[in-house]
């Protein structure tokens, strides 16, 4: 596995918040899709989980989430801990009540539910009073305004970049320290995408939530991120600081499509001794 040019080491620097330990998952008992992932989020940080599709993202955040189960998946090796415990084997349900919490990829809003039912299905693990919801509520306009200006419309009738605010503020409903978040860009209009991503860092800095983003847009992920993973066919092949993976020229190239000599056509690139030297 290759590393980010550094001179500090490789890994963060915080303690981690959340560890996943060589984990290996198996769909149908047959097909092989995370083949030993190890990676680490440090409390208050944003990771970024890179990669093209297909390379075993999602399944990873379903794998911490265990939502897995509910796809035929299994984890037949390795481990998740979060808060120093292990939770691979609990519930979706009991995570939440931790602490941790997953805005899935394409978003998944109850579409015949206004904008405020949506997010108040996100505190229905808490037993808050009518003052404590409100007051949740409150918190999640003052992140996403637009969110109040649609609290009474019907989520199934509001845009993808909408949807994907009310999906992140369902989310905070239950007061996480954590979120799991899938593809926050995909279908969005591009400065959605920005202002999406500048309220997430503002959760994790005013909120101190830590978030670990999966996300094909390798560009704006990196900008906002911490720290990065790089997966390839189920098997993490790069990490380091953010910064230093948008520099590298090997993620240049290979995901922005930009090498020492300018931006080239993915067509010229190749991707077989990119993926050959980085898997060996």
């Amino acid at each position: 596995m290759m590393t980010a040019p550094a001179s500090t080491a490789a890994t963060p620097a915080a303690a981690p918040y959340l560890s996943v330990n060589n984990v290996e998952v198996i769909y149908d008992h047959v097909i092989l899709v995370l083949k030993g992932v190890s990676l680490q989020v440090p409390q208050g940080k944003i990771v970024a989980l890179l990669g093209a599709n297909g390379a075993g993202k999602s399944t990873t955040l379903k794998t911490i989430s265990t939502l897995l189960r509910g796809e035929r998946g299994d984890v037949t090796k390795g481990e998740v801990q979060f808060k120093g415990e292990r939770i691979d084997q609990l519930t979706p349900n009991e995570l939440v009540k931790r602490g941790l919490s997953q805005v899935m990829e394409g978003r998944h809003c109850f579409g015949h539910l206004t904008i405020e039912e949506n997010l108040l299905t996100g505190a229905y693990t808490l037993n808050d009073s009518r003052a404590e919801l409100k007051e949740s509520l409150e918190k999640v306009y003052r992140y996403f305004p637009r969110l109040k200006e649609r609290r009474n419309s019907q989520a199934g009738y509001t845009s993808g970049g909408e949807q994907q605010m009310c999906a992140i503020g369902r989310a905070l409903m239950a007061r996480p320290s954590m979120i799991l978040l899938d593809e926050p860009s995909m279908g969005i209009a591009p400065q959605i995408v920005e202002e999406i991503f500048g309220i997430v860092k503002d959760l994790n800095t005013k909120e101190n939530v830590s978030f670990l983003l999966a996300e094909q847009n390798t560009s704006i992920a990196l900008r906002y991120a911490d720290f990065g993973y790089i997966l390839e066919n189920g098997r993490v092949v790069m990490e380091g600081a953010a910064e230093e993976l948008a520099c590298n020229e090997d993620v240049k190239e290979f995901y922005l499509g930009v090498s020492g000599a300018g931006r080239k056509s993915f067509r010229d690139m190749k991707f077989y001794r990119r993926r050959k030297r980085w898997l060996a």
